[in-house]
């Protein structure tokens, strides 16, 4: 699979547990080892991600919601018990993930993807000339919206099991009248109850703020399979392309918190005037 440019969240939080009143000291904490012989040799844990994994724990429970201030380094330092050296680290570590955002003079913020910056983290699909800033927004056009049973392809991907509720759509993105994307979706049907083609179509920020706003659920990062293809005829029709089109197909799994997938989504890009554009690092 091809990750975007956005970092992993960890697969799992460290097993240090906080306890009432001894201080933690700013050094790294070794996993508990079997002592057998021929056992794997313990594995490190510094504090300042162990800090970081508390840290997403209260993101994702919701303690601070996308838009809110966290509490402040001291705040944090004083929590957890370590100094704010450290705490300064696993904020780092977390803005650069798009997880925190920093405002200077006004403190640590919840990264929402209503945000300018932020709010196409995962569109990779920029214009040959110019920047999508001049480029202007996307026009959306819904297509279709409805409620299905996951078939096993579905409920894999999203961690489901096959006949369970999903929700399905489909819409088009145009750039300059034309039609340049088209998308299908899936997203888990729990979740996003009372999610409507009406709510869509009304909704006139990104999708994923629509879905961090009423619905509580932030995509934090994705992974992506990129193919060349060629239309069948119902998606020339929607493209406007001949069915001997080259098109770009993007499969994209999105998570939430604690690895969680929350949305495939199945889109052709028409290249003819965009490219796929990613930053590695």
């Amino acid at each position: 699979m091809i990750p975007t440019d956005d970092a992993s969240l960890p697969h799992a939080l460290a097993t240090l547990m906080i306890p009432s009143s001894p201080t933690l000291v700013d050094t790294p904490l070794a996993a508990a080892d079997s002592g057998t012989p021929g056992s794997a040799a313990p594995a490190f844990s510094p504090l300042y991600q162990q800090i970081k994994g508390l840290i997403l724990q209260s993101l994702q429970s919701g303690e601070w919601k996308p838009g809110e201030v966290i509490p402040s380094e001291m705040d944090l330092a004083a929590r957890y018990r370590v100094s704010q050296g450290t705490v300064r680290k696993a904020i780092d570590e977390l803005a650069a993930e798009n997880l925190l955002v920093r405002r200077q003079g006004k403190g640590t913020f919840v990264a929402t993807h209503a945000e300018q910056h932020v709010q196409y983290r995962f569109l990779r699909l920029m214009p040959d000339f110019g920047d999508r800033q001049s480029e202007g927004p996307a026009e959306r056009n819904i297509i279709d919206c409805k409620r299905l049973r996951a078939s096993a392809e579905i409920a894999r991907a999203l961690a489901l099991r096959t006949g369970d509720s999903v929700l399905q759509a489909r819409r088009v993105l145009s750039f300059g009248g034309r039609p340049t994307i088209l998308e299908d979706l899936w997203l888990p049907g729990t979740p996003f109850k009372g999610l409507t083609a009406e709510r869509l179509s009304d909704y006139h920020g990104p999708m994923y703020a629509l879905f961090e706003t009423e619905f509580g659920v932030r995509m934090v990062r994705a992974e992506e399979k990129i193919r060349a293809v060629t239309p069948d005829a119902d998606q020339a029709r929607l493209l406007n392309v001949g069915k001997n089109t080259p098109l770009l197909s993007v499969e994209r799994i999105a998570f939430t918190y604690n690895d969680a997938p929350m949305e495939l989504r199945r889109g052709l890009y028409l290249t003819d005037t965009h490219h796929y554009r990613n930053v590695l690092s």
